[in-house]
């Protein structure tokens, strides 16, 4: 019997203590938890990880201070130990820690002090602590861009289109209705040949403006001579111009070269002295000038036009964009040409300038890293008309003296 009640003593024992060990032990992890959840002590292993981002990454405790950053944070105005800038960015964060899970958000910042450099971002914050939270940011702005710009596009181009295959369509059945009467059909004729022409300008500069915005590289690059490529624009528009009354006139210097694709950078200057020229008035005159500034090329394309108002300035390059819609259908433009313009000069790691004011004309600059003269070429002088070759009198008997 005593054996029995030691046995169970024993037991007995064994449970208290056990019990109470369990009881310390959850109480000890409930001291531990509770200090971790309250406690803005970065977790280990997660400055390493935010070193490794190529994103703006942050930690936020509840009071959306930041706690750590990555080096791209920086750019969004983000510094330790300051409250994070951006109200959007502080109540993504909160969501996150209110409901203990990863909450997600695309939203347009701004970044650095600059009110212009809005981004467009892609963020994410996971939590790491009942205070604790990571946020992830990816700029996405480019691609909604390039996603943008692929839907205007498109949009555009469809009813662009729509015009010129509509206009074909209806001439072609007036055509048949008018079978019997020549002169009717001459005059359709003429109308539909002039929409088959504008359908063939637009559906060209489509396909150039395409190529140039999808090619990863030019496809003819060496070092051109700026004269070639400038005295081949300005022929091809000499017929324009004629018929327009417009004198075109080339000056600056000569002699320089640039690195790039001739046929692209023709057409370009080719583009801006079409455009001075539709918007010319009869008698005035189109002038393209060269000159060298530091390490540049510029090339300026100067009418004395109608001008561009300010506020039409900022989109004057945009694809599809008239100034002057009754114009452009008077002249056949299709409204990519200095769409085509920016991204050829861009490709030639150049930019294209404009200087306008209405009824004073416009100015558009095309500026391109210079290039060194190839070893084999000297620079082109102008020709100078040679002295004529004094002849010795003669005497009266038609014998040189």
């Amino acid at each position: 019997m005593d054996t029995m009640q030691a046995a169970l003593s024993l037991l007995l024992g064994l449970f208290i203590g056990c019990s109470l060990t369990l009881l310390i032990t959850l109480a000890i992890n409930a001291r531990n938890r509770a200090r971790r959840d309250e406690s803005t002590a970065i977790p280990i292993g997660v400055r390493e990880v935010l070193a490794g981002i190529d994103d703006a990454a942050t930690v936020l405790d509840a009071s959306g201070t930041v706690q750590a950053i990555s080096a791209a944070g920086e750019a969004f105005g983000l510094r330790e130990g300051e409250q994070v800038p951006d109200p959007q960015v502080r109540e993504l964060a909160r969501t996150a820690r209110a409901n203990s899970a990863p909450a997600a958000e695309t939203m347009s910042i701004r970044r650095g002090a600059s009110a212009a450099e809005t981004r467009v971002i892609s963020a994410r914050a996971v939590p790491l602590s009942q205070r604790l939270v990571l946020v992830i940011m990816r700029d996405i702005t480019e691609r909604e861009r390039v996603e943008q710009m692929r839907r205007d596009f498109v949009a555009n181009t469809s009813h662009e289109l729509k015009t010129p295959v509509g206009a074909v369509s209806l001439l072609a059945e007036a055509i048949e209705s008018a079978a019997d009467d020549p002169e009717q059909v001459r005059v359709f004729s003429r109308r539909l040949t002039a929409e088959v022409n504008r359908l063939s300008s637009l559906t060209s500069r489509i396909m150039n403006l395409s190529r140039l915005q999808a090619a990863d590289e030019l496809g003819e690059v060496r070092e051109v001579p700026v004269d070639e490529f400038v005295a081949s624009a300005i022929e091809a528009n000499a017929i324009q111009a004629g018929s327009a009354g417009v004198e075109l006139v080339r000056g600056g210097m000569r002699g320089l070269y640039v690195r790039g694709d001739r046929q692209v950078l023709a057409e370009a200057i080719g583009n801006l002295i079409a455009n001075a020229i539709a918007y010319s008035p009869r008698g005035s005159s189109v002038g393209v000038g060269v000159k060298a500034v530091a390490d540049t090329v510029e090339i300026a394309v100067t009418d004395r036009g109608i001008g561009i108002p300010d506020e039409e300035q900022e989109r004057i390059f945009e694809r599809f964009y008239r100034t002057d819609h009754a114009r452009s259908r008077r002249t056949g433009g299709t409204g990519l040409g200095l769409s085509i313009v920016k991204h050829a000069v861009q490709r030639h790691g150049g930019e294209v300038r404009l200087w306008s004011r209405p009824g004073r004309g416009s100015t558009f600059t095309v500026s391109i890293p210079i290039a060194t003269v190839p070893a084999d070429t000297s620079f082109p002088v102008e020709k100078r008309p040679r002295k004529p070759k004094k002849k010795k009198p003669k005497n009266p008997n038609g014998v040189l003296a």
